[in-house]
């Protein structure tokens, strides 16, 4: 039988370093748990060191190893810092999985611009930096496999999220062209597009605002997280060892039209 056709009962990353940003709750913490439990080496980073420090015992718990670092995604020095530190602590990073973002929902024409600025560098300016300070590293090691968290919003657009939306679309269109850039280097860039999960994120929504998305997902019901990070174990593991530069959508159909 050859490695090919050998049945594979789960992921395997063993003696890989994934690095997941906004790791403290919500999504990134889950993506950063379930990585850890196909054996990869975790650092985490997050603004919130407090609710980091629990994601780093919930790794721990599971006999993985993980480290924290506090991190703003939008300060370009420090987050290089932060590339700079990991490298030289684990000797290597596989991964990268850019989840930090953040929402501010509201009528365009009422949005101030202080909100639309949040949005757009947690979001995009983030991914981006992340991005840059990784993917040299990946490069010289000619491996590495990188997942960027967009949104069917930035397909479709959602009404009162303007912002979000746009910086979705834009980590659509980035993960596409990194894909091509870095394709001649072994490293792999992909995205993953969520429908509303449960997440802080859906829980802090208007019942309104929750019920309203919720009619537009044919399965009827929000997403989990770990359905997300399923998809991320997928795109970062050898299965997908020829798909780079796609979107995988997360919608319980939404965009099946």
């Amino acid at each position: 039988m050859s490695e090919l056709t050998k049945p594979r009962l789960s992921v395997d990353l063993s003696g890989q370093v994934a690095l997941v940003t906004g790791a403290a709750r919500g999504l990134g913490r889950t993506i950063a748990e379930a990585l850890a439990r196909c054996g990869a080496r975790l650092a985490c980073i997050d603004i919130n060191t407090d609710l980091l420090s629990d994601t780093i015992a919930a790794i721990r718990s599971l006999g993985a190893e993980a480290q924290p670092w506090a991190c703003d995604v939008t300060d370009s020095e420090r987050v290089s810092q932060v590339v700079d530190e990991v490298v030289k602590h684990f000797g290597q990073l596989d991964i990268l999985v850019n989840n930090a973002g953040i929402t501010r929902d509201g009528l365009l024409i009422r949005m101030k611009d202080d909100q639309w600025d949040a949005v757009l560098n947690i979001n995009l300016k983030g991914t981006f930096l992340c991005c840059k300070a990784v993917l040299p590293v990946m490069k010289a090691q000619s491996y590495g496999k990188v997942v960027n968290l967009a949104s069917v919003a930035g397909k479709d657009g959602n009404a009162n999220m303007s912002a979000y939306a746009a910086t979705k679309a834009a980590i659509i269109c980035l993960t596409k062209t990194l894909g091509k850039e870095m394709a001649p280097y072994n490293v792999f860039v992909n995205c993953v597009a969520p429908a509303l999960i449960e997440t802080e994120m859906a829980r802090e929504m208007t019942p309104e605002q929750r019920a309203l998305l919720t009619s537009k997902i044919p399965l009827g019901r929000l997403g989990k997280p770990e359905e997300v990070a399923s998809v991320v174990k997928f795109l970062v593991s050898e299965e997908a060892s020829f798909v780079t530069g796609q979107c995988y959508d997360i919608s319980g159909g939404r965009s099946v039209y």
